[in-house]
C-alpha cells in the first residue's frame, strides 16, 4: 500500500516514503508462534484423552480455537495491520508521519521549520541497519521516530532536502553552521 497521494500538496514530490522496520514485527510473530504451539498442544491432548465425552471434547475444541483465534488476531493481525498503516514520509516540503488503523493520527512538519536532524541507533540497531530519527522544529520538542529502516540514509536525504530548502530561502548557512542572512 503506497503512501494516499491525495495528502500532498499539489506539485509536492514524495521523496521518501519508510514503514517501520521489520524487527518490529519480530515479537508478535515470536508470541504467535508460541500460542499456535499450546494451541495444537491443547487440540492433541483433547482429540487423543480418553477421559473426555465427545460432546466435552467438542466445546473444548472450540474453545481452543476461539481463543487461538483472539490471541492471534491481538499479537499478531493487529500488530501486522498498525505496521502496514504506519508512514514516515519525506517530501520536497514537510516530514509527515501518520499512524493508527481506526482513528488515525499524523504529524507535519514543514521543512522549513526543521531545525536538526539527527540519528541514533545501537549494535543490534546497526546491524539491521534501522534505528531512531529525532527531528527538532523551531518550536516544538524534539520528535523521535524509532524504527525507521535505513535510518543514516534517511538522515542524509533528510539533511539533503534541508539543504535545498535553504537555497530557495533568504536564509543560508554560514560555514561554522550558524543561520545567517543572504
Amino acid at each position: 500500500m503506497g503512501y494516499p497521494r491525495d495528502n500532498l500538496a499539489p506539485g509536492e514530490q514524495v521523496v521518501i516514503h519508510r514503514h517501520p522496520h521489520w524487527k518490529s514485527l519480530v515479537a508478535p510473530v515470536l508470541l504467535f508462534w508460541a500460542v499456535t504451539a499450546i494451541a495444537g498442544v491443547a487440540l492433541g491432548y483433547i482429540r487423543t484423552s480418553d477421559s473426555l465425552s465427545s460432546g466435552a471434547s467438542m466445546w473444548l475444541t472450540i474453545v481452543v480455537i476461539v481463543v487461538w483465534l483472539v490471541a492471534s488476531t491481538y499479537w499478531l493481525v493487529r500488530p501486522l495491520l498498525s505496521w502496514r498503516t504506519t508512514h514516515f514520509v519525506v517530501t520536497d516540503r514537510r516530514v509527515m508521519y501518520r499512524n493508527g488503523i481506526v482513528t488515525r493520527s499524523g504529524i507535519g512538519i514543514p521543512m522549513r521549520r526543521i531545525t536538526s536532524v539527527e540519528f541514533r541507533h545501537g549494535l543490534i540497531d546497526r546491524v539491521l541497519r534501522t534505528g531512531t530519527l529525532v527531528i527538532e522544529s523551531a518550536s516544538d520538542e524534539p520528535l523521535s521516530f524509532h524504527d525507521i529502516p535505513d535510518v543514516e540514509a534517511v538522515h542524509a536525504q533528510l539533511y539533503q532536502e534541508l539543504l535545498d530548502e535553504d537555497d530557495g530561502d533568504d536564509y543560508g548557512w554560514d560555514d561554522h553552521g550558524r543561520g545567517r542572512r543572504r
